[in-house]
């Protein structure tokens, strides 16, 4: 029984060394940190539904090849099964129809690229953030 704990025990301490720092998006005041906070670097905003196992795997995924300096990008997540409306404003704000999962990142307060579903990867953003 020790070595299946053990088993179990690693993947899951596996798995939460490769999550991010993320920074709850949870109301509409944080839309305007968010572009003043763009003006000095990227911010990506993360819209993930829990309910969705097409947006659970994108994030993991994501989560797993992300390799990015906190120092380089802020990272927002939003939960759209909490926070279904902000992600409305968010299309409206930033002129981006809503999807999910999705990813956007704004650079001096404009959307600069946005993903959806399998073409969110970590590989794209790093390339964007870095132009």
């Amino acid at each position: 029984m020790s070595l299946f704990d053990n088993i179990f025990k690693s993947a899951v301490k596996e798995e939460n060394s490769l999550k991010i720092n993320w920074v709850a998006l949870t109301n509409k005041p944080q839309l305007e940190e968010i572009i003043k906070i763009s003006i000095a670097k990227p911010v990506l905003i993360f819209k993930h539904s829990s309910r969705c196992g097409v947006s659970r795997m994108v994030l993991k995924n994501f989560e797993s090849d992300y390799s990015i300096s906190e120092t380089e990008i802020d990272m927002y997540f939003l939960d759209l099964l909490e926070y279904k409306s902000l992600s409305n404003d968010i299309s409206e704000k930033f002129k981006v129809v809503h999807q999910s999962p999705q990813v956007l990142v704004i650079k001096n307060g404009a959307v600069i690229y946005h993903a959806s579903h399998n073409v969110i990867n970590s590989e794209d953003l790093e390339t964007i953030i870095n132009k």
